[in-house]
Order: structure tokens, then C-alpha cells, then sequence
């Protein structure tokens, strides 16, 4: 089963630096970057918004931990919003992200 992770990065630099490291490694198929995204949130009790970077990476189930474990140490966030859904995709792109993430 194909995972999509999404990543909010400070800005596009990080997004690209992090995806680059996530591939070099096998731990993904493809990283998209959508460069400029603005996002509202709570933070520590306040209403706060920023322009972020959206970070979307095709990987498998079994590599969700390490994904994570790896996210977590190139992102600048005291707290890095991570987060996985499982996607129903064909078979040739299902076996496309097994063989890239081997």
C-alpha cells in the first residue's frame, strides 16, 4: 500500500533539502513540492499563520518510521506537522514506489 506523507516546511529550500535526503536513501518514490502555501493555526494558545511549504512524498507502509525518524532530523520545526494517508493507486504505481523505495 502506497502512503502520501505531507510536510509543512518553513519555506521551499528546506522542502527541497528534505526530499532530497528522503530520496538519496530509498526512503521515497517522489517528493512534490507546492512552493508557497499559506496556513492558519494555534500555536501555544495563539491564533498564528505563516507561508509555508507543502512537501508530498510517495513512500510505502513499511517505511512510514523511518520517513518520520529522518523528517524530523533535517526539519527546522520544533514541532514538524507529519502526516500519513494510505492511497489506492494502480498497480504500476504501486509497484513503481516498491522498486524506487528498495
Amino acid at each position: 500500500m502506497t502512503l502520501l506523507c505531507f510536510v509543512t516546511c518553513k519555506d521551499e529550500e528546506e522542502a527541497k533539502k528534505i526530499s532530497k535526503s528522503l530520496l538519496e536513501k530509498k526512503l521515497v518514490a517522489c517528493a512534490s513540492i507546492v512552493p508557497k502555501i499559506e496556513s492558519a493555526y494555534r500555536w501555544k494558545g495563539k491564533l498564528e499563520s505563516s507561508s509555508e511549504a507543502l512537501l508530498i512524498l510517495k513512500t510505502r507502509k513499511g517505511l512510514k518510521e523511518e520517513v518520520m525518524a529522518e523528517v524530523k532530523k533535517l526539519h527546522s520545526y520544533e514541532l514538524p506537522v507529519i502526516e500519513f494517508v494510505e492511497a489506492g493507486s494502480e498497480q504500476t504505481v504501486e509497484e513503481w514506489v516498491e522498486e524506487e523505495t528498495k
